[in-house]
């Protein structure tokens, strides 16, 4: 079976007459007439015809075409599709009782469609995009499979549902009003003060909505789907916005939940998916042509299976090499020699207090940044960049400093391509720039849109890439994981990696994913103190020296997964937890 799918938010093309796709040699035998401009502005493909030489897709020089071969027994198992040479999705999850269902796979592959068609928010058309079968024909075509029975109780209204959106940060734009008001509207499960104190939002109660941070959004998104009596509950990225100890104080009220109530988690934290599922339905695909679920998988072997790219039940390949973990000891070719020292440093800003005890980095060191939010993470790295000053103590200011801020603004009138060559042309035409950076980032496919129309994942993307791509003595990276799902922060962490590694430079990354953490860094700055009012930094230590007293404030333990290395944490209470807390090894006994 092959597929086309013309991504026509990448093209450039917008007369879409046949002189796009003239030099194809589908054009003699199968391609069908372009639909006009004001109808779609696009080509259409023939996909019974279609040989798969892929002349049309080298041809197009905006990266719009796709042409992908899939197995024919998928046929049969299509869900839904958007349109002609559009978006499709294979299979769907069915959640479980008792347990919490994790969803796992890249962006734009049809989780979020999946878990809205489960909700009855939308019907699938089992690929009829042009005549949509009704939801008695939709039950028909699954009768005698769990699929069948689960979606008729939803159409029944035997099954109420509850779900958490993917995007809070548009919470404010959809409802107006104070944290409070929202609340009151949902307490059925539990009371506004309850849930409020559950999820520390009791000092923004009374608070206007557009005045709330991306995290007190993300935790308010929460209580609000938690406070609801619904059969079913569905949370698409809880962890986002979330520092690590608001993270498993979320993934234990789900995972408490989940022992009176069917759950579904989409979630692209491995270490917390790993820590909150049971079973996992791993998702694969190309992003914005199709996607495929999985059978669901006990959670350790579907992180595994997702890391190692490989499906052996179904001979499926589908990243090009595995994700591989090390448990070997630090780097030991790591200069000693200091490449900025600072003095014990302090800013005041009034209502919040910062500071950061005496440290030094070391040439050739990345240095992980962890601690809740509200620290002072954030303003530390900003007086290393000189974009603020500190009321007292020293830095060097004479370094270049190339710095990624947390918060990105598209506010570049061009195209990414125009972006990145306009500040560092030379860079981005080296190849080693070109193969270490650009190609693992996957930029080449974003080189042609406009800046201003990237999705944070996207904007994410290129501002990394911007960061790495200047001269400098010392990059600091501020939260790069932000919008990135699973596969692309595994990238991003091993792409900053080896550019420090092979460059001998310095840098400085702010994080909340362990994951992506323990792969880039070499040694860890801790922060903590009174979240808001007074924070606390210090460091750079060892890595088992700052892990050990950061995981020991959020009270978790972790250890190396046999078989792949990679970080697990440990389930609450159990034996392993217990022995490692005893002594004192709360990273990897």
């Amino acid at each position: 079976m092959r597929i086309a799918a013309v991504l026509h938010d990448r093209c450039q093309n917008r007369k879409c007459n046949k002189e796009c796709i003239k030099f194809c040699p589908l054009m003699r035998t199968g391609v069908t007439e372009c639909i006009t401009e004001g109808e779609r502005g696009k080509p259409i493909i023939s996909e019974t015809i279609c040989q798969g030489c892929g002349i049309c897709v080298n041809k197009c020089q905006f990266n719009a075409i796709k042409i992908i071969g899939l197995a024919d027994e998928l046929k049969t198992e299509m869900v839904h599709q958007y349109g002609e040479n559009m978006f499709r999705l294979y299979r769907i999850p069915v959640p479980k009782k008792g347990v919490v269902t994790g969803i796992l796979g890249p962006n734009g592959i049809g989780k979020t469609t999946a878990i809205k068609m489960l909700c009855g928010i939308e019907t699938p058309n089992l690929g009829n995009f042009q005549n949509p079968p009704s939801r008695e024909e939709v039950l028909a075509h699954y009768a005698g499979t769990e699929v069948h029975e689960y979606l008729k109780q939803v159409y029944d209204g035997k099954i109420k549902t509850a779900m958490k959106p993917q995007y809070v940060d548009k919470l404010p734009m959809a409802v107006k009003g104070v944290v409070r008001d929202l609340l009151d509207k949902v307490q059925e499960r539990m009371t506004t003060e309850e849930a409020a104190e559950k999820l520390d939002l009791t000092e923004v109660l009374d608070r206007d909505l557009s005045k709330l941070s991306g995290g007190e959004l993300q935790r308010l998104s929460v209580a609000a789907t938690l406070m609801k009596d619904a059969d079913v509950y569905f949370f698409d990225e809880p962890s986002s916005y979330l520092d690590i100890y608001q993270r498993v104080k979320v993934a234990r009220l789900i995972k408490e939940l989940s022992a009176e109530k069917q759950v579904v988690v989409i979630e692209h934290d491995l270490a917390l998916l790993d820590f909150l599922a049971d079973n996992v339905n791993v998702v694969y695909g190309s992003e914005g042509a199709y996607g495929v679920f999985t059978m669901a998988r006990q959670v350790r072997t579907a992180i595994n299976v997702y890391l190692d790219g490989y499906l052996p039940e179904e001979n499926i390949r589908f990243r090009d090499r595995p994700v591989e973990f090390t448990d070997s000891p630090p780097r030991s070719d790591i200069n000693t020699v200091s490449l900025v020292e600072f003095d014990h440093l302090t800013k005041d800003f009034g209502g919040f207090k910062l500071d950061v005890m005496p440290g030094a980095v070391k040439i050739g060191e990345t240095v992980g940044i962890v601690g809740p939010n509200a620290t002072g993470k954030t303003t530390f790295v900003k007086i290393l960049a000189g974009v603020i000053e500190a009321d007292s103590g020293k830095v060097d200011t004479k370094l270049k400093v190339a710095y990624k801020p947390q918060y990105i603004s598209p506010e570049f009138d061009g195209t990414v391509r125009d972006l990145l060559y306009s500040s560092s042309f030379e860079v981005m035409e080296s190849g080693f720039f070109q193969t270490e950076v650009l190609e693992p980032l996957a930029i080449k496919f974003l080189m042609d849109k406009k800046v201003k129309n990237l999705s944070g994942g996207e904007l994410q993307r290129v501002a990394i890439t911007q960061c790495l791509a200047q001269e400098a003595d010392i990059y600091l990276l501020d939260e790069p994981s932000a919008y990135l799902d699973s596969n692309q922060r595994m990238n991003a962490a091993k792409t900053i990696k080896r550019m420090m590694m092979k460059s001998g430079k310095s840098g400085m990354i702010v994080d909340h994913d362990m994951y992506f953490l323990d792969m880039v860094s070499d040694s860890m700055m801790v922060f903590g103190g009174e979240p808001g009012h007074h924070g606390i930094g210090e460091g750079p230590f060892d890595m088992r020296d700052g892990m050990n007293r950061f995981l020991k404030a959020v009270d978790i333990t972790f250890r190396r997964d046999a078989e792949s290395h990679r970080p697990r944490i440990n389930k609450p209470d159990s034996r392993l937890d217990r022995e490692q807390k005893g002594k004192g090894e709360y990273y990897y006994a």
